[in-house]
């Protein structure tokens, strides 16, 4: 009996190496998105996108969203993610962490790839300095990103504020850019801090809210919302992806998802997009090497 079965397992070996490779290809690809703003809106807005490239591709394209920022490294493991659309810090401990690469940014109907950290308070707060935000309350998003946590901590550290918690009478975070901005008018916090093309969004869908807000302070320009792709993932589909996405302008389906993603094109994506994000996280002292994926999004 031994001696038949190691005759079946010879053959069964050797039928499965005259598969060819193409057969054990995966026939989907799986791109998650991290909730930057209302999810149901995100994955509305980039599921159009997803479509587009399905069907360029051959293969069907998948979202998932990260239900925290950092739930990014874990998930983007455990789920076997061939690329997600990361943010400025989300984006920076990926390439370190996971070995992704950078593919494409969307570029905005102003032409602009970057984004920025807003600081803003109520214009009937009677804030107009730092010195009037003590012992006020703080909203931020997350401690994984630039736009609506780290920029802030880098402006008051340059105003000699190095304890947050002793400053300020709460400081939280909400998840999200627009949160952020809801807290503020509603007056859950007198400060907040978040990402500008989320704020500018806000303002187009209700113009009110430019009237009821003052922005005390800007970042400097940090990369937006980039495409990642695994490491590993075959040179030819690598290139297909971008190639899709360089030319989505060339035809008229492309040319409508830009148009829901109030998008212009999109623009090539290189690590070096990312230097502004470096100089952030030396500054600040985030700790990158203590980073840890479980434990990053907890209220502070």
């Amino acid at each position: 009996m031994s001696m038949i079965r190691s005759v079946k397992v010879f053959i069964l070996c050797m039928v499965i190496l005259a598969i060819p490779a193409k057969a054990f290809c995966r026939n989907e690809l799986l791109i998650g998105l991290i909730p930057e703003e209302n999810i149901f809106d995100q994955v509305k807005k980039h599921k159009r996108l997803a479509e587009y490239l399905s069907g360029k591709l051959g293969v069907k394209v998948r979202l998932t969203i990260l239900s925290r920022y950092g739930d990014i490294i874990d998930k983007f493991k455990s789920r076997r993610m061939d690329g997600a659309f990361f943010g400025d810090i989300t984006g920076f401990v990926a390439m370190d962490k996971l070995g992704v690469e950078p593919a494409a940014r969307l570029v905005t109907l102003a032409g602009k790839s970057t984004i920025q950290g807003y600081i803003f308070v109520r214009k009937d707060s009677g804030i107009k300095t730092v010195r009037d935000m003590k012992g006020k309350r703080i909203a931020f998003v997350d401690p994984l990103t630039a736009t609506g946590y780290l920029y802030a901590v880098s402006f008051f550290k340059e105003k000699g504020i190095h304890d947050l918690h002793g400053y300020f009478k709460e400081q939280y975070f909400t998840g999200s850019h627009d949160s952020v901005i809801y807290s503020v008018l509603d007056n859950r916090a007198d400060v907040g801090c978040a990402e500008d093309s989320v704020y500018e969004n806000m303002v187009e869908k209700d113009p009110s809210i430019r009237a009821e807000l003052t922005i005390l302070a800007a970042s400097k320009d940090f990369p937006s919302s980039t495409l990642f792709l695994r490491k590993n993932m075959p040179a030819q589909m690598k290139a297909g992806i971008r190639n899709a996405l360089m030319h989505m302008g060339d035809d008229a389906e492309g040319r409508m998802v830009l148009a829901k993603m109030k998008a212009l094109r999109f623009a090539d994506a290189r690590k070096r997009d990312f230097a502004t994000v470096k100089e952030l996280i030396r500054d600040t002292g985030f700790g990158m090497k203590s980073y840890r994926a479980e434990g990053a999004s907890e209220s502070r």
